[in-house]
């Protein structure tokens, strides 16, 4: 991701002088990946949603097969690999369904290829412990309450984590041969024959990311 970070770093500093703090801490942070390409599993309709600014939050316990008992976060940066199993209309909130259905657009069981579109920066990563802490956050997701209630109560022992995401449309989406290792209920997969050099541009500027982000946080906190 080397190649990426440094350009998503570029695009930003051109685009605004204030986001050179920003650019340098894409470079620092490059050496730091446990892996060349990591990616992040998420739902598909959640991809689409974060690649598209709706929101800036996910909601992680793990999966199925995780190595590990709880969720760990394996990587600050990280592209998004989109999922499309276990999605179901009725864990959507009703003004995301259509979402739903564009996401599910030309993909097949069994499809031979996944594309990426974008990647993200973790911005922050919230331990919650209690159902009224998730219900303060209802207005800053696509999932329904029975979505979130199920994700809490899931391997009760262990905190929900809220990863609040900075992301970045990637130049072009790039479509990669579905291997057998991206597959399964799993958080993290390490990603094969991904181009170098791509460049990524940030959803939200960062006054707006800001914003957002204070918002949760102070949602969090009531």
């Amino acid at each position: 991701m080397n190649g990426l970070t440094r350009g998503a770093a570029e695009n930003a500093a051109m685009e605004n002088a204030a986001a050179e703090h920003a650019a340098a801490e894409h470079t620092a942070a490059d050496t730091n990946e446990p892996e060349p390409y990591v990616a992040l599993k998420e739902w598909a309709v959640a991809v689409k949603a974060l690649a598209e600014g709706k929101q800036i939050m996910v909601l992680r316990k793990g999966g199925i097969a995780e190595e590990t008992r709880d969720f760990r976060l394996k990587s600050t940066r990280f592209f998004l690999l989109p999922a499309y199993e276990h999605q179901r209309p009725g864990l959507l909130k009703e003004a995301y369904r259509d979402d739903l259905k564009a996401a599910l657009d030309g993909w097949t069981p069994g499809s031979p290829t996944v594309e990426i579109a974008a990647y993200a920066e973790a911005a922050d990563d919230i331990e919650i412990f209690d159902q009224e802490t998730v219900d303060r956050l209802a207005n800053y997701h696509i999932w329904t309450d029975t979505f979130t209630e199920e994700r809490l109560k899931w391997k009760r022992k262990q905190p929900l984590h809220l990863l609040l995401l900075r992301v970045y449309r990637l130049e072009r989406p790039v479509p990669l041969p579905m291997r057998d290792a991206y597959a399964g209920c799993k958080s993290w997969v390490g990603l094969e024959d991904f181009p170098e050099g791509l460049r990524g541009q940030a959803v939200l500027s960062d006054a707006e990311f800001a914003r957002r982000a204070a918002e949760i946080r102070a949602a969090i906190a009531r």
